[in-house]
């Protein structure tokens, strides 16, 4: 059981998740990264203070994974947020939840538990090596590009922890779909997943409005009604309360070809409160004055009123009361994969057994955004990839046990 070779190809979270665990049973680790360092998404995520899981009631935090949420069941209740929560103390953060829900380390970066989680890694042998570009299946064994040329490194089981195909700079490119279907595995396209829009809005609103953030709104979809904020960019629109519904935007788009995020700009007032007091102003006033007076609403929540509602809409109380409580932001098309978050799409549950071994691949296993699922923003994606990990580790154990 002991001394069995095990090569890791991809140093994100799922990857070193799974080096940790199969460390402690005294294989010989090597993690192989693309990146000069490891972890690059992580420490990205970290800048603006990393959401290292929530701490929402378990029972709908492990539903939050849409389709796969069954799939992804057994592997979550191995590892759940309490867990994350003990483990990331366990290096020397400690975290704390925010106003959200959120879980985060309460020095707000990723990089001090980065380090920690390293030298713990090396401390218990884990062998990094950086600058190595896997290329595909070669001579029994995986092909790697080097800084001192190509070399092929066979061994007795190997993880695919590569990441999907957001943020390609970092390291998630995908390059790895055409060598696994060359091997027959069933993978479905990557699509950008909490993600911003494209909107054609007029050039003027573009750019007086641009980065301008909606605050203290709701947003509707298919997926449900949700309050938060959103910021207006050049290009459409982005951020949480967006990511939110983008999923259930995309896949509208996908079928539809139409979609619009619906938004109330006045969550505290009703439709016929808003009738009432908009019909009070005075007929002469300026539109931004009946607005503001009638509806509180001034600033970029107006701007939108202006772009988005038909003149005779905005001089009526009774239809302009409507639109503020549900104003259609119609879209054109998600933001590129490039620039998404995470991504949906990867290789598919059918192709992958319980322990998270390709079946067209024995001894081969996969973990975290590599596989077909998603996530929202807010703890979600990271929990999945550390349990996927090291779901995928105890998998590569009772694999060499047989």
């Amino acid at each position: 059981m002991t001394g069995k070779q095990i090569a890791i190809i991809g140093g994100g979270p799922a990857g070193l998740m799974a080096a940790e665990v199969l460390s402690l049973s005294g294989h010989r680790i090597t993690v192989y990264d693309s990146m000069p360092t490891v972890a690059r998404k992580f420490l990205l995520a970290g800048k603006s203070g990393l959401n290292i899981t929530h701490s929402e009631d378990y029972i709908r935090f492990a539903n939050r994974f849409g389709q796969s949420s069954d799939r992804l069941r057994s592997a979550l209740d191995a590892f759940t947020p309490d867990d994350i929560r003990s483990w990331a103390a366990g290096l020397g953060t400690e975290t704390f939840t925010g106003s959200s829900g959120r879980v985060f380390p309460a020095v707000m970066k990723a990089s001090p538990l980065l380090r920690a989680w390293i030298g713990r890694l090396e401390t218990e042998g884990v062998k990094v090596l950086t600058r190595h570009r896997w290329s595909g299946f070669a001579e029994g064994g995986f092909a790697f590009e080097t800084p001192e040329g190509r070399t092929i490194v066979q061994c007795d089981a190997a993880l695919l922890a590569l990441g999907g195909a957001s943020y390609p700079r970092l390291g998630s490119d995908a390059a790895w779909i055409a060598w696994l279907r060359n091997k027959g595995i069933d993978i479905a396209d990557f699509q950008p997943a909490n993600c911003g829009f494209d909107v054609a809005w007029s050039a003027i609103f573009s750019e007086r409005f641009a980065g301008e953030p909606l605050k203290a709104v709701t947003a509707t979809s298919a997926a449900g009604t949700f309050p938060g904020e959103f910021v207006i960019s050049r290009h459409g629109i982005e951020g949480s309360l967006v990511y939110a519904h983008a999923a259930s935007l995309r896949d509208r788009l996908a079928n539809d070809g139409k979609a619009a995020l619906t938004v109330d700009l006045t969550p505290g007032r009703t439709a016929q409160r808003l009738s009432r007091d908009l019909a009070r102003q005075d007929v002469k006033a300026s539109l931004s004055n009946r607005l503001r007076k009638g509806a509180g609403i001034e600033g970029v929540k107006m701007a939108l009123l202006r772009e988005l509602v038909p003149s005779a809409n905005l001089a009526d109380p009774e239809r302009l009361s409507h639109l503020i409580k549900a104003l259609p932001i119609p879209l054109l098309r998600p933001r590129p994969i490039t620039e998404a978050i995470s991504s949906a799409g990867g290789i598919r549950w059918s192709a992958i057994d319980d322990g998270y071994m390709l079946k067209a691949l024995p001894g081969v296993f996969v973990a975290g955004e590599m596989i077909d699922w998603e996530a929202p923003t807010g703890g979600y994606l990271l929990s999945a990839c550390f349990a996927t990990g090291r779901a995928a580790a105890k998998g590569i154990e009772v694999w060499l046990q047989r």
